[in-house]
């Protein structure tokens, strides 16, 4: 049995090896990851500390260069390699964290709608049309703003309204599943409602989980820089990529690559998520050739 059960995992594990975008997307997220979580060992210099006699030092690609700060320091003086660094730190931490709290909110409410249905279904599911009516961006500045901007609260409020998707999903797949022939064994064995969603139809939901992760984390990332650049996000002098773009943007017309730099990590970041996304739904469906 256990030969009979691993092939099928050794012929995914092929397959997802074989996936371009899988591949790539892995390759610089785990880059990233490694980047941000050595990033004391991988800093050249402490981003917090200011030299105006240094500011505006070009990167080393441009005349004026300091080989000492490679990718130049900014308005205070601040080496830019090392805030790109830690910056990773605050991008893949509110990435990682609002997905967490969200898919934990998410993925109960669709749980219990998708499996009880009737009343419950009807009472949860207007909880998640008032969600969906309401404008992400603008709820989360009004509420950052009363408030107040630090890394908690952030997390917080995107995890607040970020866990929608995890609802509507995990809702249907539920449905589906809650009348199958493994359900109605569990229940007819006298397991809880409560066993029966954990232990039955949660573990046939983890793929599709997965893949929802990977898409709220990136829009976890982009509304984090979203709120630094309006100032009602990771506030200075915390290294955020959303920060360093605004705090960038009054010198683009002579040093574009303020903005360009954290501005194509960002990018970056989310497009290897999107790749990673990707790659995971295509490799964990169920009508994957193999």
């Amino acid at each position: 049995m256990s030969d009979a059960l691993a092939a099928p995992n050794r012929r995914r594990l092929r397959r997802a090896w074989r996936h371009a975008s899988l591949v790539s997307g892995v390759a610089v997220i785990a880059l990233l990851v490694l980047a941000a979580i050595f990033a004391p060992l991988l800093a050249p210099h402490d981003p917090l500390d200011q030299n105006l006699a240094r500011r505006i030092v070009p990167p080393f690609w441009m005349a004026g260069a300091d080989p000492a700060h490679l990718l130049g320091t900014d308005h205070l003086g601040r080496d830019y390699l090392s805030r790109l660094i830690f910056g990773a730190r605050v991008s893949l931490g509110i990435g990682f964290g609002v997905v967490a709290i969200a898919g934990v909110i998410g993925t109960a409410l669709g749980l219990c709608a998708g499996y009880f249905g009737g009343r419950v279904d009807a009472a949860i599911s207007l909880v998640i049309t008032t969600r969906l009516a309401m404008p992400i961006v603008l709820v989360a500045l009004a509420a950052v703003a009363l408030v107040g901007s630090s890394l908690r609260t952030l997390t917080a409020v995107l995890a607040l309204l970020l866990w929608d998707r995890f609802a509507v999903v995990v809702r249907a797949a539920t449905q589906g599943l809650r009348n199958r022939e493994f359900v109605t064994a569990a229940r007819a064995l006298g397991c809880s409602h409560l066993r029966v969603m954990l232990g039955e139809v949660l573990p046939n939901l983890a793929n599709t989980l997965i893949v929802i992760a990977t898409l709220e984390i990136a829009q976890a990332i982009l509304l984090e820089a979203a709120l630094s650049f309006l100032g009602l996000g990771v506030q200075a002098p915390m290294p955020s990529w959303g920060l360093m773009i605004a705090e960038g943007r009054e010198h683009v017309l002579f040093d574009p690559w303020l903005i360009a730099l954290p501005g194509a990590l960002l990018f970056l970041l989310v497009l290897a998520i999107n790749l990673l996304g990707d790659g995971l739904r295509d490799t964990l469906a169920p009508g994957a050739r193999t």
